[in-house]
C-alpha cells in the first residue's frame, strides 16, 4: 500500500510529514498535561522520556506558543509581571498514564526589574538543565523578530554550541510574526538564519496560526525519528 503524499509542513531542513503523520503529531501534542514544577534541578523527576525545552526572554511568547501547540489555553502559565515565572514546568505527552515525551517550559530571562540574585539563580538553573539534562532531545528558542536575538539569547546558544555540534537539534521561533509585513518577515528570516548557526528558523503567529504545523512536525520528528544525537547517546 503506497504511503500518503507528503505535505510540506515541516521546515525545509528536515523531512516532510505525510498528512496522516501530521494529524498524528497534532493529536500527540494535544495530549499535553501538567506533570510537575521545579525550582531546582534536583527537584525534577528522574526519567528517560525525551524532553523538549522551550526557552527565551520574558514576554517572548513561550507560554502562548506552548498553549497554541497543545490547543490548551491555560496549560502554560504566563505571568502578568514579566520575569515572575521562576520554575521549570514540565508537561507530559502521550496517552493517559503512558508518557512518551515531556515539554519543559523554562523561566524567561532578561527582565530588568527582577532582582539580580534571582536572575543569576534562574540563569544557573537553566544553564545546568540545558547542558546536563541527559534526555534533552531538542530545544525551542523563542524570539521577538522586531528585536532580534539579544545578547542573552546568543549567550544561551553559545552555551549549547557543543551539544548542538554533537547533534542536538534546535529551532529558532520568531514569534508575533503577524506584527510584521511580508517584506519584514522575509528580512527577519534571513537575519535569523545567519544568527541561528545551524538551527532551523520558523515564523510563528499564535493569532494567525502561522508556523504551528511546521513546529508541530519538527517536535514530532525530534521524538519519533532517529537522529545523530540519539545515535551518539546510545
Amino acid at each position: 500500500m503506497p504511503p500518503s503524499s507528503p505535505n510540506p509542513h515541516s521546515n525545509p531542513n528536515g523531512g516532510l510529514l505525510t498528512d496522516s503523520e501530521l494529524h498524528q503529531a497534532r493529536g500527540w501534542l494535544h495530549t499535553a498535561r501538567f506533570l510537575t514544577t521545579a525550582a531546582q534541578l534536583n527537584q525534577l523527576p528522574g526519567h528517560d522520556h525525551p524532553e523538549i525545552a522551550f526557552v527565551g526572554r520574558s514576554n517572548a511568547g513561550k507560554s502562548t506558543c506552548i498553549n497554541v501547540l497543545t490547543q490548551q489555553k491555560r496549560l502554560a502559565f504566563a505571568s502578568k509581571t514579566p520575569g515572575r515565572t521562576q520554575h521549570i514546568n514540565l508537561f507530559s505527552l502521550g496517552r493517559q498514564n503512558q508518557t512518551d515525551a515531556v515539554l519543559a517550559d523554562l523561566p524567561g530571562y532578561g527582565y530588568a526589574a527582577v532582582p539580580k540574585a534571582d536572575k543569576v539563580r534562574w540563569q544557573q538553573v537553566m544553564a545546568n538543565y540545558l547542558v546536563s539534562r541527559h534526555n534533552l532531545r531538542g530545544f525551542v528558542l523563542l524570539c521577538d523578530p522586531r528585536h532580534g536575538l539579544t545578547e542573552l539569547d546568543e549567550v544561551l546558544l553559545n552555551l549549547l554550541r557543543e551539544r548542538v555540534a554533537e547533534g542536538l537539534p534546535f529551532v529558532l521561533v520568531l514569534t508575533k510574526a503577524d506584527k510584521l509585513n511580508r517584506s519584514e518577515q522575509q528580512k527577519a528570516l534571513s537575519i535569523a538564519r545567519l544568527q541561528a548557526g545551524g538551527g532551523d528558523v520558523v515564523l510563528f503567529s499564535a493569532t494567525k496560526r502561522q508556523g504551528v504545523d511546521e513546529l508541530t512536525a519538527r517536535l514530532w520528528q525530534w521524538v519519533h525519528a532517529p537522529s545523530p544525537h540519539q545515535d551518539a547517546a546510545s
